[in-house]
């Protein structure tokens, strides 16, 4: 593994429905919101009601982990269409001010470690638009490869070209 270091103690952890508060807060971010496709100004019972699912809907093919940093919840990492020894990787960092810290990086390191480690997941898979410049930058960091460009969907208010990638 490559040596990482970063200014902030990052870590992953399950989610709970005690880190409302944190999810409440990133639905308040514009720029989270949109870069996301989180509806804005979401009612927070809505809110609720759908991480209490994310909290508890940890299958065979999904797994969603939060990003804690310095003892503070600021994403979530996910691993989506687990299947024999591949699986998706997916990052949302829920403080738009954190973006480009080198967070994301991290988090999607330590993601891929465990899955290696624990799940002997060796093949990963991610989509990203194509305006989204600092998510394809820290794929691209980590050893992914461009595979392809299918498909289009709205990203920050305009419609962007989505990017698949793949590490082996």
């Amino acid at each position: 593994m490559d040596t990482y270091s970063s200014p902030y103690s990052i870590k992953l952890r399950q989610i709970t429905d005690e880190d409302f508060e944190a999810v409440l807060k990133w639905s308040k971010d514009t720029s989270f919101c949109l870069a996301n496709g989180w509806e804005l100004n979401r009612s927070p019972e809505e809110l609720y009601s759908w991480w209490l699912r994310c909290v508890n809907n940890a299958t065979d093919e999904f797994i969603r982990l939060g990003i804690e940093v310095n003892g503070d919840l600021v994403g979530y990492a996910d691993l989506a269409c687990i299947k024999g020894k591949s699986a998706e990787l997916g990052l949302a960092i829920g403080e738009s001010r954190l973006w480009g810290k080198g967070i994301g990086f991290a988090a999607a390191k330590l993601l891929m470690d465990y899955a290696t480690t624990n799940m002997r997941i060796s093949t990963f898979s991610a989509e990203t638009h194509e305006a989204n410049i600092r998510s394809r930058k820290m794929l691209e960091k980590l050893g992914f490869q461009e595979i392809s460009r299918n498909g289009s969907e709205e990203y920050c208010g305009k419609n962007s070209q989505l990017i698949q990638y793949r590490l082996h």
